[in-house]
């Protein structure tokens, strides 16, 4: 089962408590972007191997979203934020780096 800590709450929580929310990071587009940038961004996954950056919500507790970083193949979480920051902490990084030499963050368009 994955367990993941809220940013907020410094809470361990199961997936039980909580509703994922997707992939995280998005470029989102309004009014008057292209139909090709819409369909992109409505349809248009990543499926990494690997770093993989996910929103979840704490739905059976304060209510707020998160981002979790963790890795597809182990599961490992590497670490949780708040969803209102625009790329992951330092301690994220470092965690991940620590697994995966020469990763790099990237902005996710």
């Amino acid at each position: 089962m994955l367990t993941l800590k809220c940013p907020f709450t410094g809470a361990l929580l199961d997936e039980t408590e909580l509703n994922c929310g997707g992939e995280a990071h998005r470029k989102r587009f309004g009014p008057g972007s292209s139909d090709e940038d819409f369909e992109t961004y409505m349809f248009t996954r990543e499926n990494p191997r690997g770093v993989h950056f996910e929103l979840w919500l704490h739905s059976y507790g304060i209510g707020k979203w998160f981002i979790a970083a963790r890795d597809t193949e182990t599961m490992e979480v590497y670490g949780t934020y708040p969803a209102q920051t625009t790329e992951p902490p330092q301690e994220v990084i470092d965690a991940i780096n620590a697994k995966h030499p020469g990763w790099t963050w990237r902005e996710f368009s």
